[in-house]
């Protein structure tokens, strides 16, 4: 197939609108081949530096230059922050020594009980570890290399309708954006999900561009692993994406009906065999499903981490099912949810600018064909934008600072495509006073943001207003400057709007994260507000939400990171659990000390000291659990720190009824555990009845054993030797 010639580098037209040789609509016009779709003949070397031929010859080079900084830049202090968020890493340590825990995604080689999570995410973290060994760079190297992906893919997707300058600068405001810095070295779910759903928008854009039914296939496939990596949320931005091809799609409407069907299909297919293959394998002879009340992953997926989500209604989360009236307890819903001082620093730099663009590459294209793809690219990108971001402004249940990493894609692309669409049209007044607009409104909600962190850099607001307001008007008059001028004019603006993120970003990457609920930003960059700070109370002693930035001796890499006395933090148990607080060494392993679960052992792991490590390693190949403990990250600690399986009563809240008391009575009898470890989610008991019975039982009848600080009890040695 003939590739048609780029008609913007001839100066023919504008690189956002149809190419002026096809005709407005059809299958078989203009979207055979879209602008800039070609290959550069020649050896691979040559192909990779130079991109396509009718590219300036700065594009790739620039690209590999962002991609090499971007990882460069995701690298960079990589080790401290230690194992991360040990409940995932201990379950990659288990999937990296158990194929079987691999496919089910357990906490522990001995698979009692999974993360409340599908496995997806955690498949490329325990193949690494297999490989290289349990570290921090072994966890995390993944979790960067998708974030260079992301950029990549993002590119490639804004190039293909616009410009290489439109894929710079979307690969840019992605890179720099806080919140996907922080989650492109951090090991939850989010870094592979962000990647899945910019590969998603990318493959519907390759179908509204010249039609195939392969690319719709591969949009289905890549929800579908997304589904596989966090339930529920893979699913934000179906509705608008189908809508559009539906609408837009290039060929008849029949076909176009056929090719959703084979795209709903292949997610059911890509998504759908390993939930088919746990439901139907016997319950016996699996992990119990974590999160759910009744080892069910369809109850997981439907209930704790779909609807329960949106509704409040999280039956074994934190305090239990809280119906409509979890609203306070994870920060207040509403239409500016995303600009509050909980969200606001995160995410929402350029989101005004976002929106502005959004409307005014609408409006440039509302005259254009049906099938036109620089409006379909807008509407893709746009509805992602608009659907998620509207959900999360809502959701009432769980809602975490860094679930808006899911955001950044669509920001990032918005402002790529609005940026370089209005700056080829800027000799007409409304594009230009658009231009303008975003600049102004960029400039200040960067001060704004700043203002929150008065003692983070204090002078940098001043020059982000004042950078911003004079490029924006600049742009005003932007037809009346010389090129140089011009150019300058924009180079300041785009400046101005990137320093703000820039700078929290850099703070980000400089800055070690543990536990559960982490942020991006300096210090004071995310301070719940709403109801007091988080379930049940008040928030962190110096005012932020549990879990959020505090750059004292607490909150850097090498402090204490214990817990101050009585702790006032708003989960069962107490304490705090500070960015970066008891952040494991760079080999990975954990501080020495006693046994000091941030939060009771719900938000990170748990302290091993040395003494408790000896103890629980000794003779650890005679027990299929060297110990048990309420909560998971309680376990996660003493997994990671000794190498062995934990068995993690109670799940993630300590809510789960698994095992029961009879069960771990059977296990006991058989001698497959040799340590009950006190402590753990809630300080002792957990939430659940079995869990609480569990402790009674054990306190009752076994022999207490101190190391350390650590108090466990020997499950070999009943009291008065019954």
């Amino acid at each position: 197939m003939t590739t048609q010639p780029d008609t913007t580098a001839q100066g023919a037209g504008p690189s956002w609108g149809p190419p002026a040789t096809a005709p407005a609509d059809g299958p078989a016009g203009r979207h055979q081949a879209a602008p800039g779709s070609g290959a550069t003949r020649g050896p691979l070397p040559g192909r990779l530096w130079r991109g396509r031929p009718e590219d300036p010859r700065w594009a790739r080079p620039a690209l590999l230059a962002l991609l090499l900084v971007t990882g460069l830049l995701y690298l960079w202090n990589l080790s401290a922050s230690g194992y991360a968020n040990s409940f995932y890493s201990a379950a990659v340590q288990a999937g990296s020594q158990s194929w079987k825990a691999f496919f089910f995604g357990s906490l522990d080689a001995a698979n009692a009980i999974t993360v409340d999570k599908p496995p997806a995410a955690l498949w490329p973290m325990a193949l690494s570890v297999r490989l290289f060994g349990l570290g921090s760079w072994a966890i995390l190297v993944p979790e960067v290399l998708m974030g260079v992906a992301t950029v990549g893919v993002l590119y490639a997707a804004v190039r293909r309708r616009f410009s290489p300058a439109a894929g710079l600068i979307a690969g840019a405001v992605l890179a720099l954006t806080p919140v996907a810095a922080l989650m492109f070295r951090f090991n939850n779910p989010d870094a592979l999900l962000a990647l899945l759903m910019t590969v998603t928008v990318y493959c519907v854009i390759r179908a509204l561009e010249d039609g195939r039914t392969k690319w719709l296939v591969w949009a289905g496939v890549a929800v579908g692993l997304a589904f596989l990596t966090k339930t529920l949320q893979a699913f934000l931005i179906l509705p608008p994406l189908a809508v559009l091809y539906a609408v837009c799609g290039p060929v008849r409407l029949r076909k176009r009906l056929g090719q959703l069907a084979l795209a709903t299909l292949a997610l059911v297919v890509s998504g759908g065999w390993w939930v088919a293959v746990v439901e139907l394998w016997p319950a016996s002879s699996r992990p119990y499903i974590g999160g759910s009340q009744n080892n069910s992953f369809l109850e997981l997926t439907f209930g704790y981490n779909g609807l329960g989500r949106i509704n409040g209604d999280e039956t074994g989360s934190v305090g239990g099912g809280g119906g409509g009236g979890g609203t306070g307890r994870w920060g207040e819903t509403g239409w500016d949810r995303m600009f509050n001082s909980e969200i606001g620093g995160q995410i929402s730099w350029l989101l005004p600018a976002a929106l502005i663009l959004l409307v005014a590459g609408l409006w440039l294209t509302r005259r254009t064909g049906r099938t036109d793809l620089a409006r379909g690219s807008f509407l893709a990108w746009g509805g992602a934008l608009l659907t998620t971001a509207l959900v999360f402004s809502y959701m009432a249940g769980i809602f975490h600072q860094y679930y808006t990493v899911a955001l950044a894609p669509y920001i990032a692309a918005v402002a790529g495509m609005g940026t370089t669409v209005l700056w080829e049209e800027r000799g007409r007044a409304p594009a230009s006073l658009a231009l303008a607009a975003s600049a102004t409104a960029t400039a200040v909600w960067g001060y704004v943001l700043l203002e929150r962190t008065p003692d983070y850099l204090p002078w940098l607001k001043w020059l982000v207003l004042a950078g911003g307001l004079t490029g924006a008007l600049g742009l005003v008059f932007v037809t009346r400057l010389g090129r140089r001028l011009a150019l300058a004019t924009a180079a300041l603006s785009v400046a101005a709007a990137l320093a703000g993120p820039a700078a929290y970003t850099l703070s980000t990457v400089g800055t070690g994260h543990s536990g559960s609920i982490v942020t991006a930003g300096p210090a004071g960059a995310s301070v719940m507000g709403g109801r007091g700070g988080g379930p049940g109370g008040a928030g962190r002693p110096d005012g932020g939400m549990p879990g959020q930035n505090r750059q004292d001796g607490a909150g850097r890499p090498g402090g204490t990171g214990q817990p101050p006395a009585g702790g006032t933090g708003g989960f069962p148990g107490g304490g705090t659990n500070q960015q970066g607080g008891r952040v494991p060494q760079g080999n990975g392993q954990a501080p020495q000390g006693g046994a000091a679960g941030g939060m009771g052992g719900l938000l990170d792991g748990t302290s091993v000291g040395a003494e408790a490590r000896k103890l629980l390693t000794a003779d650890a190949d005679r027990y299929t659990w060297v110990a048990a403990t309420i909560g998971s990250q309680n376990g996660a600690g003493y997994q990671l720190a000794t190498g062995e399986p934990v068995m993690a009563i109670g799940g993630f809240n300590g809510s789960d009824p698994s095992p029961t008391l009879a069960q771990f009575k059977k296990y006991v009898r058989e001698g497959r555990i040799h340590y009950f470890v006190s402590g753990g989610m809630g300080g002792g008991g957990g939430n659940s009845g079995s869990a609480s019975a569990i402790t009674t039982w054990v306190e009752s009848n076994y022999t207490k054993v101190t190391a350390g600080s650590a108090t466990l009890y020997d499950l070999t040695q009943p009291k008065n030797g019954g």
